[in-house]
């Protein structure tokens, strides 16, 4: 069985300014296709519009109706160089 990365990230709704920390996990193989990427909690006020298996493609949902991709691209791009 493969362990599992554990992390947070600080979720900032731009439209409204709900703000809180979501308890993130995902597979720790970089061989493996799809990283079984999980959102473990979400901060109140946020809630999950579309479940994926990749961060870039999971998008969480404000209350004030806001959507928004859990990691941008440009993030998972800055953290590759």
């Amino acid at each position: 069985m493969a362990l599992r990365d554990r992390f947070s990230k600080k979720l900032n709704c731009p439209q409204c300014g709900n703000e809180g920390f979501a308890e993130a996990s995902e597979v720790d193989d970089p061989k493996r296709k799809h990283p079984d990427f999980k959102v473990d909690q979400l901060p109140r006020g946020f809630g999950v519009q579309r479940p994926a298996n990749h961060q870039e493609n999971f998008v969480i949902k404000c209350e004030c109706g806001r959507k928004f991709p859990f990691r941008s691209v440009a993030e998972a791009a800055a953290e590759r160089r």
